[in-house]
């Protein structure tokens, strides 16, 4: 497989080298703040622009929210499917008070169950779950919040969507387990220096059978989305170095080139 999918960010594109493989499933972990749902509104809108099928499934927000910060960024979301579990979540509550069963374990099997009759009716090429902290919280065990996001896996994967899963971290600092169920891991983090503003990275955890620039790339968010600077490496500079010293002895000819630095393949 050589086709790639556009993260809807040039610089995150950059730094996987070329893009994300499509038909898998991708864990995109941060703190509140750092730029989670912009990120995942640039990938879906990237998607119906190449005339893909999108759907945002939101559990931490309401679809109000999530327009407001698209128009924040002056994006227009016409065509991009949007499913709201918040707004299910108390009709389940309610139907759950009735039954013998605890009413954690009607909410989440309600609630896995509406989503995907919902995906079932959209289709989606690509897929956004914003966040999984909730999913986690009506799991209640390590082992079972661990299946359901294994049975998500096969589900999509049988069905050729390419899926991102977003962790706010606020439950568990670092669930590993999640880690190596998915394909790959992006890391987005923010800091506060002693001097100036706040720092936002990211940096590439994980990424099974591909290679992608590691280390952490200073990452800002602006109206109109996300950009990312890919730091420069070795290679980029003797490329640049042997690029100004070819040019200056043959105007006029095309550059030479270095090959690009870049981690290797997670097993």
């Amino acid at each position: 497989m050589t086709d790639r999918l556009s993260t809807g960010v040039a610089g995150l594109d950059r730094i996987l080298l070329g893009g994300l493989y499509p038909h898998r499933l991708y864990l995109v972990e941060g703190d509140p703040g750092v730029g989670k749902t912009t990120l995942a509104l640039q990938f879906l809108l990237a998607g119906l622009q190449a005339g893909e099928r999108a759907l945002y499934i939101t559990l931490s927000e309401t679809e109000d929210e999530v327009r407001a910060i698209a128009r924040a960024h002056g994006w227009n979301l016409d065509g991009l499917a949007m499913f709201e579990v918040s707004a299910l979540e108390q009709q389940i509550r309610m139907d759950a008070e009735n039954t013998i069963f605890r009413p954690s374990d009607v909410e989440l099997t309600e609630t896995t169950q509406a989503i995907l009759r919902h995906v079932d009716q959209i289709k989606p090429d690509r897929v956004v779950f914003d966040s999984l902290s909730e999913l986690r919280l009506l799991a209640q065990s390590p082992l079972r919040y661990r299946r359901e996001v294994l049975n998500l896996k096969t589900y999509f994967s049988s069905r050729k969507s390419t899926v991102l899963l977003f962790d706010d971290r606020t439950s568990q600092p670092s669930d590993q387990q999640l880690q190596s169920l998915c394909h790959g891991v992006i890391s987005l983090t923010q800091y506060a220096p002693d001097y100036g503003t706040d720092r936002r990275r990211v940096r590439i955890a994980k990424m099974r059978g591909s290679a992608f620039r590691g280390g952490y790339h200073d990452l800002t968010i602006k109206a109109g989305g996300l950009e990312i600077y890919p730091r420069l490496v070795a290679a980029d500079h003797h490329e640049d170095s042997c690029a100004r010293r070819f040019r200056a002895a043959f105007p006029g000819s095309i550059r030479c080139s270095a090959a690009a630095s870049t981690a290797a393949p997670a097993p």
